[in-house]
């Protein structure tokens, strides 16, 4: 090692409240001011990079790339015109009944309330573009702030990293602003900063209910903290601890937030195919993975050549990214969701690894950018190339990484549902149906559709079957039968045990028109190319 990768790396671990102030230094440094501005400069040029980058995919269409996202939207514009704690009353027979309500995407949907004013639909697309901007900025700010090397280059290649990861970051929900949550976890952890922990895991508990996933990255830095150095090192624990325990306590839906965190997240944790679920619950085979994926494996594996070239000891940062990758990994095995983390924290991994073999005599301490150590260096376009090869190989990786995946997020997001789905059925039942009648549905995951379009009436299922089935295990065995045309004449059952007087099915449910067709209990008063809805026109015994 050269004299001055060693000074290097005496600065680098300095504490923050030295470095961020230029009389501490002994090397002449830019005024303060001028370095705000040019560091502003350099946030809204990534930010903009971002936003244009995920607007390029999203904007491909008109549609939502996933149906989740317009219950989210329709919700959050509730919110703005009834409270912040709106009665929910639309999925009676569920876990999420009016009286055990539990938004447990509370702050979410509080974000997502700016976004309500105007068409709800554009308004979800320009916040999955934002949120998940402000996410992969989090990423680039723990690279800053860890003085990565070329760190706005490495924060770039999350727009290359994995289409999957992109697709899933176009969806309007929670898991991107869950991501910038663990990058700052990430950084506050590695910089001891344990109060802003405790406060961030109390934001997290109101904001998604994946927050047991910060726990994990604490454990995961106490394992590297004693893997690297040796000691045990508890305190972080104890402060997002404790910040959980007031998330759950001090909060609007308490205590029944309590029980349905329960409930929801131990059926999957048990196992996550016991009912059928969305595919975001099922694994990736190799060969989808391998598609959709490619860099962030490559990424990973990369990182794993950098700790075999390095002659240095591992450190905190780069074990815990090691830890947290293949955490992420393993769950990405068991479930696709999970590639809304493992390709991100593949990256993270990998520029941690490899910032020990960047540095050089031509690279800065801030890792911002390159610079040839002399004059002759710097006219010469072979010395350029020697100072900044780094830089060069990086870019390149970053430029083949997004000219694979935007396009291919892009190419899918073009795939989505059209945006009208069950627009014109659900008018049909706002205007011909009682306030709150129930609505049978053929197809849990049709719910959110319904439920933007039409919030005068009251649905059997939504969000998750296994809210019905935790709420009646029988009631959703019944369900599953009558939909998959195992029931002759349903209208007796779904009248009496569902309470339900109109149906609404899609056109692939081939089996259930069958019957419903032959059903003399029910009669079909409405049709479109996308919907069929009927009418138990028997007596209520």
């Amino acid at each position: 090692m050269t004299d001055r990768y060693n000074e290097i790396e005496w600065l680098r671990k300095l504490p923050a409240s030295i470095l961020n102030h230029p009389q501490n230094w002994n090397y002449p440094l830019k005024t303060s001011t001028k370095k705000t501005i040019l560091s502003s400069l350099l946030v809204l040029t990534l930010f903009s990079i971002f936003v244009a980058g995920m607007a390029y995919a999203q904007f491909v269409v008109r549609d939502l790339p996933d149906n989740d996202g317009f219950y989210h939207i329709k919700l959050a514009w509730i919110m703005r015109t009834e409270g912040l704690k709106p009665d929910f009353p639309w999925l009676p027979l569920s876990i999420l009944d009016a009286e055990k309500f539990y938004d447990h995407h509370f702050l979410f949907h509080v974000a997502l309330i700016p976004f309500t004013f105007g068409d709800l639909r554009e308004g979800a697309k320009w916040a999955s573009v934002i949120f998940s901007s402000l996410a992969f900025l989090a990423i680039w700010y723990l690279f800053h702030r860890q003085r990565v090397p070329w760190a706005w280059l490495w924060a770039i290649g999350l727009l290359g990293i994995s289409d999957a990861f992109l697709y899933r970051m176009s969806i309007p929900r929670a898991q991107s602003l869950s991501l910038g949550v663990l990058a700052l976890g990430y950084l506050w952890l590695l910089e001891g900063k344990h109060w802003r922990l405790g406060i961030l895991a109390f934001v997290y508990v109101w904001m998604y209910d994946a927050f047991p996933l910060l726990i994990a990255l604490g454990v995961l830095h106490a394992a590297a903290v004693l893997f690297t150095e040796r000691r045990l090192e508890y305190r972080p624990l104890i402060f997002i601890g404790v910040g959980i325990f007031l998330g759950m306590v001090i909060n609007p839906y308490f205590p029944v937030n309590i029980t349905f965190s329960i409930q929801h997240m131990l059926p999957k944790l048990a196992d996550a195919t016991s009912v059928s679920v969305g595919n975001e619950w099922y694994p990736y085979d190799t060969g989808q993975l391998l598609k959709n994926s490619l860099p962030a494996l490559v990424a990973f594996a990369s990182g794993i050549l950098a700790l075999g070239l390095s002659d240095r000891k591992m450190d905190v940062r780069t074990a815990l990214g090691l830890f947290t990758a293949l955490l992420f990994g393993l769950m990405l095995f068991q479930a696709r969701r999970f590639v809304e983390y493992f390709p991100p924290f593949a990256l993270i991994f990998a520029a941690f690894a490899w910032a020990p073999l960047i540095f050089d005599s031509s690279t800065n301490t801030l890792g911002l950018n390159s610079q040839p150590d002399s004059k002759q260096q710097a006219s010469s376009p072979l010395g350029y190339i020697r100072a900044n090869f780094a830089g060069i190989i990086l870019l390149i990786a970053v430029l083949a990484g997004m000219i694979k995946s935007l396009p291919a997020v892009r190419a899918s997001i073009a795939k989505s549902k059209s945006a009208g789905l069950y627009a014109d059925a659900s008018k049909w039942l706002a205007q011909n149906t009682p306030e709150g009648a129930r609505v049978f549905q053929t197809d849990w995951d049709d719910f959110p559709r319904l439920f933007f379009y039409n919030t005068h009436n009251t649905y059997l299922i939504g969000l998750d079957p296994t809210y019905m089935q935790l709420y009646d295990a029988k009631m959703y065995d019944t369900w599953v039968e009558i939909t998959r045309g195992d029931m002759e004449n349903p209208s007796q059952t779904i009248l009496n045990m569902f309470d339900a007087r109109y149906i609404h099915t899609d056109l692939n449910h081939g089996d259930f028109l069958d019957q419903a067709e032959n059903d003399p209990g029910l009669r079909e008063v409405y049709r479109d190319t996308d919907s069929v809805i009927f009418e138990v026109i028997l007596s209520d015994n």
